[in-house]
């Protein structure tokens, strides 16, 4: 599984494993529709192994396991939240990414397995919830992370924590806040897949730009017109509670950020499967790939002029199933660095009406010579996500962003 991505589960009772390469503290929380506990009774750990449906043991294979028998959990709690904390004080999840592995608690064959990826300071994480939806229950991989471990992740959902309280000497640093739980999904089924739609020949001038959501809220979807997003944030692409699944067009865009220097740049977009290993890439020497359900709009020498300086159209209903995920990229290939640039973005429109849905704005550059711009993810429900990124990498061409596109992913 990838961060956000779910799961039905087709067992009563599933067993979440939760091992990493050092010792590692697993609990459960079961929340209300408030997305609290509703007493301490509900925090499920190694001091306190059983609530209302929910137990915690040892896990066969090393490590902790929360089992939960949905069934017997009672009406009330909304979702069952998995989490981990590193029990070295000081230690971090940088290289020591945790596992979880969810089985059928009956029979013991497994139905998913999600490992976080790219972590560093944290010290906690919420690595999967198990969550029912109109009388169904499913898996989400999660992988948000916390700074201030597992009272923090305790305190965050209502579980009281007694700390002792700090020196008078010494003043309390303000508590790192932590990624909230990921909102409701939204779904609806597939719809046919119309014929790939090519780009139109010109962009029109960028929308004003509509506010950000806050850092820190979550997913959001198109329902309430345009989303201006920021770095590491994530919009469905749902309207109208259905997904979107027609063609959209990716623009991106850049100016010099010095007069008279032109910047030639190359916008790619790359696929990927499951396993995230690369299945195709579409740039300036492939216009075309995956029977034409990707294509791009041709290469842009200087970056000049109003508008997208690349475009590149996915017809969302017509990729192959095997697609999972895409990554769009910009490079220099000329070895110009991003420090040279100004004003890169890029945004995501409907192809067929020319609205404006996504729009991402880099508020920084590094002297590097490429850049991970987005994500468009696919949910197990058909919807797709799309995630801003703004990872800087040192790469010229588009095969040089295929592995740091993959972890990314």
């Amino acid at each position: 599984m990838t961060p956000g991505s779910n799961l039905p589960l087709n067992a009563a009772r599933v067993a979440v494993d939760v091992t990493a390469p050092v010792r590692l503290d697993v609990s459960g929380l079961l929340l209300a529709a408030d997305g609290k506990v509703r007493s301490d009774a509900d925090f499920v750990f190694y001091n306190q192994p059983a609530g209302p449906g929910v137990t915690h043991s040892a896990a066969p294979a090393g490590g902790d396991t929360i089992t939960v028998d949905t069934a017997a959990v009672p009406d009330g709690i909304e979702k069952i939240v998995v989490t981990a904390s590193l029990d070295a004080a000081g230690a971090t999840f940088a290289g020591t990414e945790p596992t979880a592995t969810v089985r059928n608690a009956d029979d013991g064959s497994a139905l998913a397995s999600f490992t976080p990826p790219r972590l560093g300071t944290e010290t906690a994480l919420v690595v999967v919830e198990i969550y029912r939806r109109a009388g169904a229950w499913k898996v989400r991989a999660v992988g948000q992370g916390y700074a201030d471990g597992l009272a923090g992740i305790a305190t965050d959902f209502g579980v009281t924590v007694d700390e002792p309280a700090a020196p008078a000497a010494a003043p309390q640093a303000p508590p790192v806040p932590p990624a909230p739980p990921a909102p409701a999904e939204h779904w609806a089924p597939p719809a046919g897949a119309p014929a790939p739609v090519a780009p139109p020949p010109a962009a029109a001038p960028p929308a004003p730009p509509a506010p950000a959501a806050a850092p820190g809220t979550g997913k959001v979807n198109l329902d309430k017109g345009r989303v201006s997003l920021q770095k590491n944030q994530t919009v469905s692409l749902v309207k109208g509670g259905r997904p979107l699944l027609g063609s959209v067009r990716m623009g991106l865009g850049w100016e010099p950020a010095f007069r008279g220097k032109n910047i030639d740049l190359d916008a790619s977009v790359i696929a990927y499967g499951p396993d995230r290993k690369k299945i195709d890439n579409c740039f300036f020497g492939k216009l075309m790939i995956l029977g034409g359900a990707v294509q791009h709009s041709g290469d842009n020498l200087t970056g000049e002029g109003a508008g997208d300086d690349e475009a590149i159209t996915v017809h969302l209903g017509g990729l192959p199933p095997e697609v999972t995920g895409l990554v769009f990229v910009v490079n220099s290939f000329s070895g110009q660095k991003f420090s040279d640039v100004a004003k890169a973005y890029c945004r995501l429109v409907d192809a067929q009406t020319g609205e404006e849905l996504v729009r991402f704005d880099l508020t920084h550059a590094e002297p590097r010579t490429g850049v991970m711009m987005a994500k468009l993810i696919r949910q197990f429900s058909g919807e797709w996500e799309m995630t801003a990124l703004g990872e800087f990498v040192d790469a010229r061409t588009v095969r040089g962003m295929v592995k740091p596109g993959g972890q990314a992913l």
